[in-house]
């Protein structure tokens, strides 16, 4: 009954103008919501014109992603987009989550990811995000996994207050592979 409640906001609709372009840049037509919380991509609303998320962004076909809703939608598309999930992942299970993010994104993977204390407390009396590390640290961990996922662009964007975040340049494993120098920067 409470998870009805929990994770009810659409965590993406204050970067709504920040994302659509980029969607729009690689030509995505469908979404995986990997953490969807309660996030529903059909209702209307999404921004001021009255719009669901899924008209705003011209999309085809939208899909979620939300183990604690018992919703399992995933499947290979376009883009798969994560907001405020990662850093409720406990840390020796990033690795394993990362990897089944890439696995169903064909073009793009945009992840947003809180680097701060959540003001949640957990049942046990434990911070919401428990794994809170710095905006380098996220960056760090996705670069030695996108390797493995060469054809996904990555766009990561830390939160480092509510409210308050960071964009890393979009890369992918394989822009580096078809560099011309072992330098790589960033």
């Amino acid at each position: 009954e409470k998870v009805d409640v929990a994770f009810s906001d659409f965590e993406l609709r204050p970067y709504r103008d920040q994302v659509k372009p980029v969607l729009s840049q690689f030509g995505i037509s469908t979404i995986l919501d990997y953490g969807c919380g309660g996030s529903d991509w059909t209702i209307p609303k999404f921004d001021e014109s009255g719009l669901s998320a899924k008209d705003y962004f011209n999309l085809t076909e939208t899909y979620r992603y939300e183990p604690a809703r018992n919703i399992d939608e995933r499947q290979i598309v376009d883009c798969v987009l994560s907001f405020d999930v990662l850093e409720h992942i406990f840390i020796s299970d990033v690795p394993t989550v990362l990897r089944d993010m890439f696995s169903y994104a064909s073009k793009l993977l945009v992840l947003n990811v809180a680097c701060y204390p959540a003001s949640a407390k957990l049942p046990n009396g434990e911070n919401a995000h428990i794994t809170v590390r710095g905006p380098l640290w996220w960056k760090g961990m996705l670069d030695s996994i996108s390797v493995e996922f060469p054809n996904v662009t990555v766009w990561l964007i830390c939160s480092t207050a509510y409210r308050q975040s960071t964009a890393f340049e979009m890369w992918s494993g394989g822009m580096w592979q078809s560099s011309e120098t072992f330098v790589i920067e960033n």
